[in-house]
């Protein structure tokens, strides 16, 4: 039976080279496989998953107002495997959706993405996922500042953590730093 995953972690925990790799495994065993990812990141383009090693991917970019089982329905009903990026920018709607490309065409979604933003607060897809989601997984990395394990992101200004703003300000190792608890709120930074 298919199922509904939440592989989330911090910044740097590796999400989108994990996608292209499950994608390239289907791809190799003669599988077709949906890539999907937020329209919100441009930084390789619209529609391009691209991990920070350097591989990438066209991809649907889903836009708020993108009804996701239609999508899959329209795109390929058959698919083994339906595999997202940056999950964390899905409406309620969009996870709703992706329950019932789940329950009624028993396609698995993988969905890939940030659990909490700069100020630890959920997204709203990251919030549904969390609620819906079959199997949860999180996937490790380490804070910036120590060994720790990296549960957190900070957003950087000037060389400064920021704790205020828009929840959505895409940036990668410029703008984000993957932290534990104990520097996300004593940084060493002065």
């Amino acid at each position: 039976m298919a199922q509904l995953f939440f592989k989330y972690g911090a910044m740097n925990s590796g999400k989108s080279i994990e996608i292209l790799k499950v994608a390239h495994n289907y791809k190799e065993q003669g599988k077709s496989v949906i890539l999907m990812t937020s329209a919100f990141d441009t930084r390789s383009g619209v529609g391009t998953i691209k991990s920070r090693i350097g591989l990438s991917a066209d991809a649907i970019a889903l836009t708020p107002e993108s009804d996701f089982y239609e999508i899959v329905k329209e795109k390929n009903p058959e698919a083994a495997c339906i595999l997202i990026d940056e999950c964390e920018f899905m409406t309620k709607d969009q996870v709703l959706e992706a329950t019932r490309v789940v329950d009624e065409m028993n396609i698995p979604v993988m969905a890939f993405g940030l659990k909490n933003d700069f100020r630890n607060e959920l997204f709203e897809g990251s919030k549904y996922l969390l609620l819906y989601a079959d199997k949860l997984e999180e996937m490790k990395t380490i804070c910036w500042f120590c060994k720790k394990k990296a549960t957190m992101n900070m957003r950087m200004a000037n060389g400064k953590p920021v704790y205020e703003g828009e929840q959505i300000a895409i940036g990668g190792n410029e703008m984000y730093y993957p932290v534990c608890r104990r520097h996300y709120n004593n940084p060493p930074i002065k």
